[in-house]
């Protein structure tokens, strides 16, 4: 990706966020087990692909994946 931001990773860019949980569908909230937070992976598009418990494990499963992670507010 061409950026005018030296500072973002090379390769596939993975935004990660917390996502409020009262904004989930219902049928993914139960299967939540009562969590307060999540992170969500997101492309480059907005796209949110996956969910995680917590802002570590988001970044972990980002680069299994072989996405660059970066924070998103």
């Amino acid at each position: 990706m061409d950026t005018p931001w030296k500072d973002l990773p090379e390769g596939r860019i993975a935004y990660i966020r917390e996502v409020p949980v009262d904004t989930l569908p219902d049928e993914i909230r139960t299967r939540l087990d009562g969590a307060r937070q999540v992170y969500g992976i997101h492309t480059e598009e907005g796209e949110c692909i996956a969910l995680a418990r917590d802002r570590k494990l988001a970044f972990v499963l980002a680069r299994q994946n072989d996405l660059a992670p970066v924070s998103a507010h």
